[in-house]
């Protein structure tokens, strides 16, 4: 699930310090990711994600970053709840409970990276959510390339 493009503009005016070991996300990796299907086969993963049927929804941003223990600088997003249950529901669920977030940096393993500093700062917007993408990545050495595979219309 993609922002567009005024949450966009204000992720991207986000001041991104440099710190050794941290690698920020860029404007093409921000999203939020409902389900990850890992290495799912392709023709399954269409075939399960035409069976997805929600209710569109509204997706609320902030009120400011946090982080996933000492690994990920996110914002968290909220209203998503609904929709990735339904995505549950199509493809299973996942190990770890659904925390909406889009992330904004991820620190190296081992480097010692200390995110507290970087938590609290206010980053706050909204959008409706009216479709849901299935989305293929590839990993190359300065983050995730992603491309979308397929669209699904929520129920308004």
């Amino acid at each position: 699930m993609w922002p567009p493009p005024a949450v966009v503009r204000d992720i991207a005016a986000l001041a991104r310090p440099a710190v050794d070991g941290l690698r920020w996300t860029t404007e093409d990796q921000w999203h939020a990711t409902l389900r990850f299907l890992g290495d799912a086969d392709p023709d399954d993963a269409r075939a399960s994600f035409e069976a997805v049927a929600a209710a569109s929804t509204t997706a609320v941003m902030g009120p400011a970053t946090e982080r996933f223990g000492q690994a990920t600088l996110h914002v968290p997003i909220a209203g998503l709840d609904d929709v990735a249950a339904e995505v549950a529901g199509a493809f299973g669920p996942e190990e770890r409970p659904f925390r909406g977030h889009l992330t904004l940096a991820r620190a190296r393993p081992c480097r010692g990276v200390d995110l507290r500093p970087l938590c609290g700062v206010p980053l706050a917007g909204e959008w409706p959510v009216t479709e849901v993408t299935l989305v293929a990545s590839e990993l190359h050495p300065q983050g995730a390339r992603y491309q979308v595979v397929a669209r699904q219309l929520l129920d308004r």
